[in-house]
């Protein structure tokens, strides 16, 4: 750990833990766009909004791909949720405040949908970028062209970057380039799919608490 300038957060599943309270929201939406968009029924438009997750890493990759989609559109429409229920996070701020590294979102979501959720979680002022599926050029995790496109970005080494995920497979590429990562232990059957693979080097279940012995690691 001594050696780790930077650390990569993904968004959903990672910065907050009730991830369907926001990403169930976030799919509904998904499906209700789908629906109108192309004029079939819920039903269907769910069953497509899934096979496209499953096979193009995002729905809207494969919308995007099979049926022109402006993104954009999209992904303002779908990101429009309710988060009042949502507290700040006084013990992840204290964390991220005490961290002396440079801090970075990487999320197949928007930057609006980051700052959203961050400015609930009382977090938004900590965080040198946010690296969405925009910047990707609409290439979704795990593909390599979006991490590379993303370290580029920030101008950062991988091999002194450390990277904290809920979706394992998301890992792997950061692995090959050199990165430390990390898989926010989860029951969602996308979240750890693959995580028994070995391109995960830590596997933890709170992340105020990790990024808590990262800091008393790197001061020792």
């Amino acid at each position: 750990m001594k050696n780790i300038k930077n650390i990569l957060f993904d968004c959903d599943g990672v910065l907050y833990k009730d991830l369907e309270a926001v990403f169930g929201q976030v799919s509904k939406k998904m499906t209700e766009y789908i629906s109108k968009k192309l004029n079939i029924d819920l039903i269907k438009a769910k069953e497509l909004q899934t096979n496209y997750f499953h096979k193009y890493n995002t729905s809207l990759n494969g919308l995007m791909i099979h049926h022109n989609i402006p993104p954009e559109e999209f992904l303002k429409y779908v990101h429009d949720i309710d988060l009042s229920f949502m507290k700040k996070d006084l013990v992840l701020r204290e964390e991220l405040e005490k961290l002396n590294i440079k801090k970075f979102v990487f999320t197949n979501g928007s930057k609006e949908h980051v700052k959203n959720i961050t400015n609930h979680l009382g977090i938004n002022d900590l965080f040198d970028g946010i690296f969405d599926i925009v910047d990707a050029k609409f290439h979704p995790k795990p593909e390599a062209k979006a991490f590379d496109l993303m370290t580029k970005k920030f101008n950062i080494n991988p091999k002194e970057t450390l990277y904290i995920e809920d979706i394992a497979k998301n890992l792997s590429i950061a692995k090959e380039r050199g990165s430390t990562t990390v898989w926010l232990i989860n029951d969602e059957y996308w979240g750890k799919k693959d995580s028994e693979k070995d391109f995960i080097d830590y596997k933890i279940k709170n992340l105020s608490l990790f990024l808590k012995e990262i800091r008393l690691l790197k001061n020792s």
